[in-house]
């Protein structure tokens, strides 16, 4: 009787042993969110950025200066060939060298590439050039040999009392002015001089939040929200008391004022760029199934599950929609619930979105920009204007996210070529004035030096930018269901096998019978053992 109970005892034990097992792992992949256990918290010490001498005992600085290129000049007396250095830097130049995929060596960047929001700079200069590092930056005619246009004070004045003015070509104001709902002053020159520092984020964001003409506007990941963001919004830049309270340059590192990190939509080279791993080093998770994703898994993909968590960001731009207007003729321009301008007679119809679930793409480093001139080579087609390298049998090739902003703009069916217009201006030509197509197209298609046939039509575009801000922390990462589901994230990337995501009836019979194959299998053995021995 002792022996039947033991065997008993045993077969029950080989029967539920395994369920136990599988039970408890699952148990210890769950306390394993804690973020202790989960994620190491590695190599990354903030350092205060204090300037080691007071700028307000310096003689040079007490003379009162008229003009902001006097301020250039006094700080290049002391700061020698510094200026040097910004000169030949992206920063300052808007364009960079490259070679093209079909060998071709150009230089491109704000001053040539065409994107889906405003298009291009082209006759459009002194607009864009408001975010340019420099003064006077108003046409093609500019010297950019010039040390004493560089701005030194758009990314070193400490007192947030330094700004640009919106249509200045890269000068602030030098009389009250209002534009929009905002009044500009005069900055005191010397007062700023004298309270200089290494970037910090309101420096930086003062351009970088705005590109497109907005907060927002352009990349998603990029707001005035990362100014005082708390732990949800951005896990690095967290200002609370227990927040990292990084800066742009805590990640961006600059030697000799060259910087880390490029854009990938202006920037198609594979060097200078910026990665996690640049802080997160190795194993940077407890579980080691999560280690592995890393080679064909970026970082953020995981860690940026939306973006525009707080302001909205454009997700389309239709510029054929432009041009009507009221009954007596004046502009028109409509809102949404939300107060986003949503038409606007001079520029089209607008799409906004915020807490966006990202699109993603293989990515492998390089890619490709459309520059002036460049030929579309199917016009029928959506046009992607940029391009982002990779694929699934890419070894250097990673799943990204990104945020596609998709735009439908002007261009011209018989060259072939995407026209970059005369949109803005006080003159008639500008299309925001006179509302005339052909002669922005006209216009602008002979500033940029190209052809242009005398017809026009509008084609769907789609832009690329890849996500790197607004970091979650770590309990609102991407989890495994998040991906290996029916409900995938990445149910448009196809061409590999994802188990939970895709189906394969031969396979998911075979792993059905596997399993109830071995636990018949046990159930029989363990049966056969107990009535064996009875």
């Amino acid at each position: 009787m002792k022996n039947k109970w033991i065997k008993t005892i045993i077969y029950a034990a080989i029967t539920i042993l395994p369920w136990l097992i599988i039970l408890a792992v699952f148990n210890n992949l769950e306390k394993r969110r804690a973020v202790s256990e989960y994620i190491k918290i590695v190599n990354y010490e903030k350092k205060e950025h204090i300037s080691s001498v007071d700028h307000k005992e310096f003689e040079e600085l007490q003379v009162a200066f008229k003009t902001p290129m006097e301020v250039t000049e006094a700080c290049v007396g002391c700061h020698n060939k510094r200026h040097s250095e910004i000169m030949s830097n992206a920063h300052w130049t808007w364009d960079r060298e490259r070679i093209r995929e079909n060998g071709d060596t150009i230089r491109s960047g704000k001053r040539n590439v065409i994107n889906n929001f405003c298009i291009a700079t082209n006759t459009n200069t002194w607009k864009c050039t408001s975010c340019h590092i420099g003064f006077g930056y108003k046409d093609k005619g500019y010297d950019f040999s010039d040390y004493t246009k560089v701005d030194c004070m758009a990314c070193h004045d400490m007192t947030g009392a330094y700004e640009k003015e919106p249509l200045g070509s890269g000068f602030p104001v030098d009389k009250k002015q209002a534009y929009s709902d905002k009044t500009y002053f005069p900055p005191n020159y010397n007062y700023i001089a004298e309270n200089v520092g290494n970037p910090e984020t309101e420096n930086c964001g003062k351009c970088h939040f705005f590109g497109g003409g907005g907060d927002n506007v352009k990349h998603g990941d990029l707001s005035s929200d990362l100014y005082h963001p708390d732990k949800k919004m951005d896990v690095h830049m967290d200002v609370g008391k227990d927040g990292n309270n990084m800066t742009c340059i805590d990640c961006h590192k600059t030697e000799n004022h060259e910087m880390l990190g490029k854009l990938y939509s202006l920037s198609s080279s594979d060097e200078g760029r910026l990665s996690c791993t640049e802080c997160h080093e190795g194993d940077v998770h407890q579980n080691n199934l999560l280690n592995r994703h890393n080679n064909r898994i970026a970082c953020q993909t995981c860690h940026i599950p939306e973006y525009a968590k707080g302001v909205p960001t454009k997700m389309e731009w239709d510029w054929s929609t432009a041009g009507r207007v009221k009954a007596n003729g004046g502009m028109i321009k409509e809102h949404d619930s939300l107060g986003n301008v949503t038409y606007k007679t001079p520029k089209g119809t607008f799409k906004w979105a915020t807490h966006v679930k990202p699109e993603y793409v293989w990515f492998n480093g390089t890619g490709e920009n459309m520059v002036y001139g460049d030929i579309i080579k199917d016009t029928t087609q959506v046009l992607k204007i940029n391009e982002l390298y990779g694929n699934h049998d890419d070894p250097k090739a990673q799943i990204i996210p990104v945020k596609i902003h998709r735009g439908k703009q002007i261009f011209d069916p018989v060259n072939k070529m995407l026209i970059v217009p005369h949109v803005y201006g006080k003159d008639s030509t500008a299309y925001g004035v006179g509302l005339d197509w052909n002669l922005a197209a006209k216009v602008g298609m002979e500033e940029a030096g190209l052809p242009y046939s005398g017809q026009y039509s509008f084609i769907e575009t789609e832009m690329f930018w890849p996500l790197n801000h607004m970091v979650a922390p770590v309990e609102d990462a991407l989890q495994c269901t998040d991906c290996h589901s029916n409900d995938s994230r990445l149910a448009s990337l196809t061409e590999f096998y994802m188990p939970g995501r895709d189906k394969n009836k031969l396979l998911d019979l075979i792993g059905i019978f596997s399993i109830f194959a071995a636990l018949g299998g046990v159930l029989i053995h363990g049966g056969i053992r107990f009535f064996r021995h009875k």
